[in-house]
């Protein structure tokens, strides 16, 4: 039990470290980014990088999840829903800014990328174990 609730911890803060590094990366990387920033004025080319970004930040929490609670495969599932329940209320606080599109695309795509993310490191480390 301490394991999973350490394996939940840690794959929510990877996606918090994995967003907010990528996202400084948007920031120095992408013209006009950090001034759209404050305002929530994106190009479409910005949403689609802030929901990849959230893709990015998904898959690592799940595969830490996943490396961690090796034999609770409801961990990164759990991480996934408590990521979910976290973002609605932001998403709804800012439903007006962004089309339904992009709000929709993160938030239905956030607990099966946590999810893939576990599954493609246990799919790893099973072909990596020698026969």
């Amino acid at each position: 039990m301490k394991r999973s609730i350490l394996a939940a911890v840690t794959g929510l803060v990877v996606w918090v470290l994995v967003a907010s590094l990528l996202d400084r990366g948007l920031r120095l990387g992408l013209a006009g980014y950090a001034a759209a920033e404050p305002t929530l004025s994106f190009t479409l080319g910005m949403k689609l990088a802030r929901l990849i970004l959230g893709a990015f930040a998904s898959l690592a929490a799940g595969a830490t999840a996943a490396a961690i609670a090796r034999s609770s495969p409801r961990v990164p599932w759990v991480v996934g829903v408590i990521l979910l329940v976290a973002f609605v209320p932001g998403h709804l606080r800012i439903w007006a800014k962004f089309p339904v599109w992009y709000h929709l695309a993160f938030l239905t795509t956030l607990v099966p990328l946590v999810a893939l993310g576990a599954a493609l490191l246990s799919r790893r480390a099973a072909t990596a174990k020698p026969a």
